[in-house]
């Protein structure tokens, strides 16, 4: 830097303090970015022949960042997705930067008009009722391991959490009241309160009582050495029942099924029944109804139910009525 702080002292600063303390972003996130800056490093030293240490804003031109997005994708053989997630890292610390330094705000500047990579767009994966109800019936209620399999799918499903917030869950966030509730934790530090039924409120509380998860402050799903589960555990449970599901039903689970899917279905399914978007985007804790709407852009049902509604509005009235249609053949007869 021109100054007497370096670029390894802001971006200790931004890691540290500015993402995690007053952005309010999650572990996850701050991970996210913390790789995308050692990736960065290792450029530097690598291509550049540049110590962290070193390192001034003259060094962060347009063409240097994309040079390293582009040594990401070859040498890295990450996608185009994950090189736009790396650039958006970049673009928040440098946005943090303009703020800190003034003295390389144009420097900046720069490097956020490095342009995001146009990538196609992925299809919602999601489930009918029908294969949610199939995938339910798959964990064998006999083993414990079975019961804790099902009250995962089952609250993936019912209260629509990201699956870092199913995680994170601990048995005080579920509060067996008259309206069984679970208390979730999600992104930027917000916390939300969404409702469960009955059916799953008694699955939850059967899994809770049967594998002894009582102790308020532990995490509610455990793996076998009684571990938080991690991320790759949850997509294994939900990959082998819906591996089983699939051989049993071959005509159902054509796409693709994360843990991510049962709150695209948990969407879906509640605007099939006519929720009001405004009660779905809080269920799924958006900060605007706009992310909401794009699953009401994405049914078909919604939109072939919209088409036929307004369809009457939109066809042409007949031009004539029956007797004009009469006079109007009488006369060609007689006239041609």
């Amino acid at each position: 830097m021109e100054n007497d702080r370096s670029f390894s002292y802001y971006l200790t600063k931004f890691l540290s303090e500015y993402l995690p303390d007053q952005y309010g972003a999650s572990p996850n996130t701050v991970q996210s970015y913390r790789d995308t800056m050692v990736q960065l490093l290792v450029f530097f030293r690598d291509c550049k022949h540049l110590r962290p240490e070193k390192l001034k804003y003259a060094d962060f031109t347009p063409s240097v960042v994309e040079e390293f997005l582009h040594w990401l994708e070859n040498e890295r053989k990450i996608s185009a997705r994950t090189r736009n997630q790396r650039l958006a890292a970049l673009h928040s610390f440098f946005r943090y930067l303009q703020y800190r330094d003034p003295s390389g705000f144009d420097q900046c500047k720069a490097v956020l008009s490095v342009p995001y990579k146009k990538v196609p767009a992925i299809p919602m994966s999601y489930m009918s009722v029908e294969e949610v109800q199939h995938l339910f019936s798959m964990p064998d209620q006999h083993e414990n391991a079975g019961i804790r399999d099902l009250a995962i799918l089952v609250t993936l499903y019912e209260t629509g959490a990201r699956v870092q917030e199913l995680i994170d869950m601990c048995p005080a966030d579920i509060r067996f009241q008259k309206t069984v509730v679970a208390e979730l934790h999600g992104k930027g530090n917000k916390t939300r309160i969404v409702p469960i039924n009955s059916e799953a409120a008694a699955i939850i509380r059967g899994y809770i009582c049967r594998c002894n998860r009582f102790n308020a402050n532990e995490p509610l799903f455990v793996n076998r050495d009684g571990k938080k589960l991690s991320r790759a555990g949850i997509q294994y449970i939900v990959d082998k029942y819906v591996s089983t599901a699939r051989e049993k039903y071959p005509g159902l689970y054509k796409t693709r099924i994360t843990n991510h899917s049962f709150r695209h279905s948990r969407a879906m399914h509640l605007l099939e029944a006519d929720v009001n978007l405004i009660y779905i985007r809080d269920l799924l804790g958006h900060t605007s109804v706009v992310t909401t709407e794009i699953y009401a852009k994405t049914n078909p049902k919604i939109k072939e139910e919209q088409l036929r509604k307004h369809g009457a509005a939109v066809e042409s009235p007949d031009r004539y009525s029956k007797e004009k249609k009469k006079d109007l053949i009488d006369w060609l007869k007689k006239n041609l």
